[in-house]
């Protein structure tokens, strides 16, 4: 071991501030003079402005809550009325085939209004909004597949109003 071959150690010691005038760092050991930031215990959080008011607190709030159900994807009886013929079925297979869905939804379709229906067109695995279940029960060929279609609340709303009409 030669003393030429050592390597040199580069590590700066850390400055001891505090230590004196003629330490370089003494007296206000670099913290400037007086405020908050030169008293010992200082630690004020990032977001502190010096009390004015906050930026979140000044900014717009959203209102309201976004839900985290999950929601069915919705298709308009518009594009249904566009993209199938008469007769045909409406599923999720021939959804896909006409490119109206890209791919599988794991929450279900729902058809929703917006549009007119002429066409008689069946539903099935599908949910109908009550809108559109009112076209399809109107169109006699199609009537007994929009029964089906219905989702349990819809089932239990008409049982309901039923009931109701045969008190009164």
């Amino acid at each position: 071991m030669r003393l030429e071959k050592l390597t040199k150690i580069t590590a700066k010691r850390k400055k001891r501030v505090g230590r004196g005038a003629s330490s370089g760092k003494g007296t206000t050991a670099g913290r400037g003079t007086k405020g908050q930031k030169s008293r010992a215990g200082y630690n004020l959080p990032r977001r502190f402005e010096g009390g004015q008011t906050a930026l979140i607190a000044r900014i717009p709030k959203a209102r309201g809550f976004k839900s985290a159900k999950i929601k069915p994807v919705t298709i308009s009886i518009k594009a249904i009325e566009a993209k199938f013929n008469d007769g045909d079925k409406v599923n999720f297979k021939t959804l896909m085939e006409k490119n109206i869905l890209k791919k599988m939804p794991a929450q279900g379709v729902k058809i929703v209004g917006g549009g007119k229906l002429t066409k008689k067109i069946s539903f099935s695995q599908v949910k109908l909004s009550k809108s559109v279940l009112k076209i399809v029960e109107s169109m006699p060929q199609s009537n007994q597949a929009a029964k089906s279609n219905q989702s349990p609340s819809q089932k239990s709303t008409r049982k309901k109003a039923a009931s109701r009409k045969s008190k009164n």
